[in-house]
């Protein structure tokens, strides 16, 4: 997830325009999830993705990334969470409503939910829920060389200290800073 310096993923109004990608972050998050085949959404996050990537690697000028990432998405399994969100057309996705925390154990234990990672995938709501539930097992932040002052904060409410232990950091060329952070249940 891309995070400002001060712990925002996104502007007051939901902005992203502040997130510095460039074929450096595009190729390292490539060689990340292809280690998995899941990828977990909220609706809103979903329903962008959705409106993109099933076909960003099929048009014309489409570049190395939108290529590789649409194939990745068009064969990775989706789940969404979302309380409103009934159906999708999409293949290979599941939307889960109710029970978050027992589903979302069903996957991680199950052979179905294809590897031993799930990825989530922005979704400020989303990551508050799995957060408050304890559901999320590892933050991998990219932190943009920015302080917004306001926005959607990542960390809200968090009732219960988290305890962490830093897995790898990267520096890119363009001043973003990778964070590989797994939860530290000792």
């Amino acid at each position: 997830m891309h995070i400002s310096l001060d712990g925002f993923v996104a502007g007051p109004n939901g902005e992203m325009n502040w997130i510095k990608v460039d074929q450096e972050i595009f190729d390292h998050v490539a060689k990340r999830i292809n280690e998995t085949d899941t990828a977990l959404y909220g609706r809103v996050t979903y329903q962008m993705m959705e409106s993109y990537w099933p076909e960003a690697g099929k048009k014309p000028g489409a570049n190395k990334h939108d290529i590789e990432h649409s194939m990745w998405y068009n064969d990775a399994h989706k789940i969404v969470l979302s309380k409103t969100m009934k159906e999708t057309s999409l293949k290979n996705t599941t939307i889960i409503s109710d029970n978050l925390s027992k589903r979302i154990n069903e996957i991680k234990q199950s052979s179905n939910g294809g590897s031993s990672e799930i990825a989530l995938f922005g979704s400020p709501s989303a990551t508050h829920s799995l957060i408050q539930l304890n559901l999320i097992d590892g933050y991998w932040l990219f932190v943009n060389p920015i302080i917004l002052g306001k926005g959607i904060p990542l960390f809200v409410d968090i009732k219960n200290q988290i305890k962490l232990k830093l897995l790898t950091t990267r520096q890119f060329t363009n001043g973003v800073t990778e964070l590989n952070y797994i939860v530290d249940k000792s």
